[in-house]
């Protein structure tokens, strides 16, 4: 079998594609007011006057 041939076989891996190092940073830390969201409060809210309406 001396004559068998190598085959030599080459990949081409693409590069990714660059990102931006700040956007991940940016979203990762939520950044924003240290308060309760509107949804959050409206339920609450609600939850509220259903016990006052309930004690009635």
């Amino acid at each position: 079998m001396s004559s068998a041939r190598k085959v030599k076989i080459k990949l081409k891996i693409k590069a990714a594609k660059p990102r931006n190092p700040l956007v991940v940073h940016a979203a990762q830390r939520k950044a924003g007011s240290h308060r309760k969201s509107e949804a959050s409060l409206r339920k609450k809210e609600k939850l509220a006057l259903k016990k006052q309406l309930l004690q009635i």
